[in-house]
Parts: C-alpha cells; sequence; structure tokens
C-alpha cells in the first residue's frame, strides 16, 4: 500500500487529512520492517514539537482499525508496519531489527482439513529470528 491509496482510505472512512497523518503513513511507506510506536515518535519529533505518545498511539490504532497498518507483538511490544495489499501470504519477522521476509507458503493448507467442521475466520502465521544481518 502507498501513501495516497491509505489517505484513500482515510478520506472514505470519514477521517480528515492532516500533515501528521501524511507524515505517519510515509515514515511506514519507506519502511519494510515492523516499528515501534517509539521509533515513530522519534521520527515525528524533529518536524512536530512537543507531539505526544498519546498522539502517536491513536493514530496507530485508527490505522490498524482501518486496515492501513498491520501489526504484532513482539517481546510485550506491539508494532507496526504497512500493510501488504497483495497476495495470501505470511511473515518471517526479526526479533532484532524488525525486518520481514515474505513467506508464501501457508500452514493452512494443511490445517484446514483437520477443520473441516468449524468455519474459519481469519488466521495469521508469523515465524520469527533473526535476519542474516543481525545474525
Amino acid at each position: 500500500m502507498n501513501v495516497q491509496e491509505a489517505l484513500t482510505i482515510l478520506k472514505d472512512k470519514g477521517y480528515k487529512y492532516t500533515g501528521k497523518r501524511e507524515d505517519i503513513l510515509i515514515f511506514f511507506s519507506k519502511e519494510d520492517r515492523y516499528r515501534t510506536a517509539k521509533d515513530l515518535l522519534q521520527y515525528m519529533e524533529p518536524n512536530y514539537e512537543g507531539i505526544s505518545f498519546d498522539t502517536i498511539y491513536r493514530n496507530l490504532h485508527l490505522f490498524h482499525e482501518v486496515g492501513i497498518l498491520e501489526s504484532t507483538e513482539l517481546n510485550g511490544e506491539k508494532l507496526f508496519r504497512i500493510k501488504c495489499d497483495h497476495h495470501h501470504h505470511h511473515h518471517f519477522i526479526c526479533k532484532q531489527c524488525g525486518v520481514t521476509k515474505e513467506i508464501r507458503t501457508c500452514p493452512m493448507d494443511d490445517i484446514e482439513g483437520e477443520l473441516q467442521n468449524f468455519a474459519i475466520e481469519d488466521h495469521k502465521f508469523e515465524i520469527y529470528g533473526r535476519c542474516p544481518e543481525c545474525q
């Protein structure tokens, strides 16, 4: 997803455009990894003196709720990344730097047979470890 697509989603859902929101989206569009609220705050502080964690968290949760950001949890902390907008896949996530690698194999292909009488609504599969640069 790119910044313009994300801004269109916000507008279509009735949320207004702000420079802060666009800058948050620019931050995530440049990153190919999960990032923390603290990472985003450090990125925003030079241009928005006095920006609070409350503002950061409010926007992160809004963007997650409307489907612009994906989230995961590592070491008890919630991390976010721009939502992938292509084919079904899963991720390897580096526990040190947050970089992600797409995994095209889906374990649900094997598991669905075991859940024949259940209505599967969604699933998420992530593998955690260290990328080659962080090993």
